[in-house]
C-alpha cells in the first residue's frame, strides 16, 4: 500500500516547484554535484544530488574575485533541488539509469564485484548538467578498523545552535576563516598511520548543501577524506522537522550493517547528543565499538551553543551502569589522543595474550 506524502512534504513539493519554474525562467542549469561514497568489495553505495545552479555572470571575473566569491558560505547552499531527474551512472564498465528522489539525491547501492579496496571514481551524468565525477572508497574485506566522527564542534568550532552565529558562520564566512579544533586531525592521521585502509566516516546533522565548503575545509586543516552522511533540512512523513538525532542513529545502524567485521572508535563532543547516541550504539553492538572518544566543550562553547556554562546531562545516562566500552575525554585532540592511544594499546596487547593461550 503507497502512504500518501504528509501535509509538509505535499507543501515542500509545491514550492519546490513553483521555484523551479521560476529559476529555468531566469537561466538557471542543471547540475551534478558528487558526494563520496563507501561500502565493500561486494557492494558500494552512490551518493550525489541534481540541482539548479545560478547562471555564471556575463562578465568574467579575475580569478582571485571568482575564487572569493565562489567559496563564500551562503554561496554552499544555493541550489534548487531537481525531484525525479534522470541520471546515469558508470561504474566499473556497467552503466545503469537512476531517478533522483524528490530532494534531487542519488543515494543507490550497486554490486561492486570489478572495484578493488581502495578509492576509485564514478561517472554521474544527467541530460543538461555537466558530467561529474564521485569519489567512492572501497574497504577490504579482512578491515576491522574504523572511525566515525561528529563534525560541528567535534573537527570545526561552530558553536551550534545559537543562531545568529550559526548563520554567519555558514552563510558568510569562508572556510579560511572558521576554526578548525586543535590536534583533531592529527589525531585522525596517527590512527589512520596504523590502520592505513581503515575508513573515516562523518555523521553530522549538518546539511548537504555544506559538503563543498566541508571538503575545502577538511583539506586546508589536514583531516582524512572519507564519507560524509548529512542530512537536510524539511518535513518529513511523520512531522515538519527531521530529527538530528535519529538521523544518526540511523546512519550508524547502517555502517553497523554494511561493514558487520569493522570495530569503530566512535568521536563526538558532549554539546549535544553524542555521548547518548554513541553509549547506545556501543550497548546494541558491544563487539564493534573499540572506543568512545568525546571532545568536551569549554564553558564559553556551552554558554555560546547552549545559553548555559554546565554540561547538559541526558537523564537516561544520570543513573550508574556498568561501563562496557572504554570512553575517553578532553578538551581537544593533543589531549584526548594519549588517552585513546593508551586504550587502544591495552585492547590490543589483551588480544595478543588470548591468542598466545
Amino acid at each position: 500500500m503507497k502512504h500518501r506524502p504528509s501535509f509538509g512534504m505535499r507543501v515542500e513539493d509545491f514550492l519546490n516547484r513553483c521555484i523551479a519554474r521560476t529559476l529555468r525562467r531566469r537561466g538557471w542549469h542543471e547540475a551534478l554535484v558528487p558526494y563520496t561514497g563507501y561500502g565493500t568489495e561486494d557492494h558500494v553505495r552512490i551518493l550525489g544530488r541534481l540541482v539548479l545552479a545560478p547562471p555564471r555572470p556575463g562578465m568574467p571575473l579575475p580569478n582571485y574575485a571568482a575564487a572569493w566569491l565562489n567559496r563564500r558560505g551562503w554561496r554552499n547552499f544555493v541550489g534548487q533541488p531537481v525531484p525525479k531527474g534522470r541520471a546515469t551512472l558508470h561504474i566499473a564498465g556497467e552503466t545503469m539509469h537512476l531517478r533522483t528522489d524528490r530532494k534531487g539525491y542519488i543515494d543507490i547501492t550497486v554490486k561492486a564485484h570489478r572495484l578493488t579496496p581502495g578509492w576509485h571514481r564514478v561517472r554521474l551524468e544527467s541530460p543538461g548538467a555537466a558530467p561529474v565525477d564521485a569519489p567512492v572508497q572501497v574497504i577490504a574485506r579482512d578491515e576491522h578498523f574504523g572511525i566515525i566522527s561528529d563534525i560541528d564542534d567535534t573537527i570545526i568550532s561552530t558553536y551550534l545552535p545559537r543562531v545568529a552565529l550559526a548563520i554567519w558562520n555558514s552563510f558568510m564566512q569562508t572556510e579560511g576563516n572558521r576554526q578548525a579544533v586543535p590536534g583533531m586531525a592529527r589525531m585522525y592521521q596517527h590512527l589512520l598511520a596504523e590502520h592505513p585502509g581503515a575508513p573515516v566516516i562523518y555523521v553530522s546533522t549538518g546539511a548537504w548543501s555544506a559538503v563543498p565548503f566541508l571538503r575545502r575545509f577538511m583539506a586546508r586543516h589536514g583531516y582524512p577524506r572519507g564519507a560524509m552522511l548529512l542530512t537536510d533540512f524539511g518535513p518529513t512523513p511523520n512531522g515538519w522537522f527531521r530529527s538530528g538525532t535519529d538521523h544518526k542513529r540511523y546512519s550508524m545502524s547502517e555502517l553497523a550493517r554494511d561493514f558487520p567485521g569493522i570495530s569503530w572508535v566512535l568521536v563526538g563532543d558532549n554539546g549535544q547528543h553524542d555521548p547518548v547516541l554513541y553509549h547506545e550504539f556501543a550497548d546494541l553492538h558491544p563487539d564493534r565499538v573499540r572506543a568512545i572518544v568525546i571532545r568536551t566543550l569549554s564553558p564559553t562553547e556551552q554558554l555560546l551553543a547552549h545559553g548555559t556554562a554546565t554540561v547538559l546531562m541526558d537523564s537516561a545516562h544520570l543513573e550508574w551502569t556498568p561501563e562496557q566500552t572504554p570512553a575517553v575525554d578532553g578538551s581537544d585532540g593533543d589531549e584526548l589522543w594519549p588517552k585513546l592511544q593508551a586504550v587502544l594499546a591495552s585492547q590490543d596487547g589483551k588480544e595478543a595474550n588470548s591468542l598466545g593461550h
